[in-house]
């Protein structure tokens, strides 16, 4: 197991909400929901392994994305906690959950179900592998780079959250690229036939997304029987990002 913890950034008191972030994102995603939940919560914005300023490891899927949020939760001494997990961080939440039932009061999954996904980061993959630092040493130029395989000019701002200075001169990602590109079939993973989390679960969709459709309704009952599923409007796979205010609400109302 991962004796390494996990950077995070720790604000507000009151019942723990840990939050974790997608594939190659950040705990900074999330920093002005955090700041809102951080009034009535102790939120703990976390960097999975491999992405913001978490350790680099070449080993990256959800049996050590949950070894290293158990040694997180042994490390801060934490007990009963809230979860909200989006995409892979939800993946790993819903295992973490299934896997210690008893660290976890309710659960919060952001668009994404236990099923199994096909690989489907390759334009990403590729456009980021194209990335030549020494060549592309300024953020613009990262940037165009990037639009030769990735014309969504919103996907690339995200992406870009992770360019550095690594050193005066020198740009670099905050992901472990290399590592994200060998194991990127581990995202998709479904969670293990038979495992079941009894305790409240709020599933939340992006009402233009189709990672949660009708035909995922069974296999959340399956896993997770005290669930329900509740649409956000005018959202896609980024609901907290598009839809802030309803993702606020929805999250708060069933926390209290």
């Amino acid at each position: 197991m991962s004796q390494k913890v996990l950077h995070s950034t720790i604000k507000g008191e009151g019942v723990p909400l840990l939050i974790l972030h997608g594939y190659f994102g950040m705990s900074d995603n999330w920093k002005t929901l955090g700041n809102q939940f951080s009034e009535d919560f102790e939120v703990h914005l976390i960097d999975q392994r491999n992405h913001g300023r978490s350790f680099h490891d070449d080993e990256f899927n959800y049996e050590v994305l949950v070894d290293d949020l158990y040694a997180y939760v042994k490390y801060h001494q934490l007990d009963k906690v809230y979860i909200i997990g989006h995409s892979m961080g939800g993946k790993t939440a819903m295992l973490f959950a299934v896997t210690y039932p008893e660290f976890v009061e309710k659960l919060i999954i952001v668009d994404i179900s236990p099923r199994q996904y096909a690989p489907h980061h390759n334009a990403i993959l590729a456009g980021l592998n194209s990335i030549d630092f020494a060549l592309q040493n300024t953020r613009s130029l990262v940037d165009k780079k990037l639009a030769e395989l990735i014309p969504e000019f919103g996907v690339r701002q995200f992406l870009l959250k992770n360019v550095y200075w690594k050193e005066k001169g020198v740009l670099d990602f905050r992901f472990n690229l290399a590592s994200l590109t060998e194991n990127n079939p581990e995202v998709g993973a479904s969670l293990p036939s038979f495992t079941v989390f009894e305790n409240d679960t709020l599933f939340l969709k992006g009402d233009k997304s189709d990672y949660i459709t009708d035909k995922e309704v069974q296999i959340i009952e399956a896993h997770f029987p005290n669930s329900k599923i509740v649409e956000i409007s005018n959202a896609g796979h980024w609901l907290h990002a598009e839809n802030p205010k309803q993702f606020y609400k929805e999250v708060h109302t069933f926390l209290s």
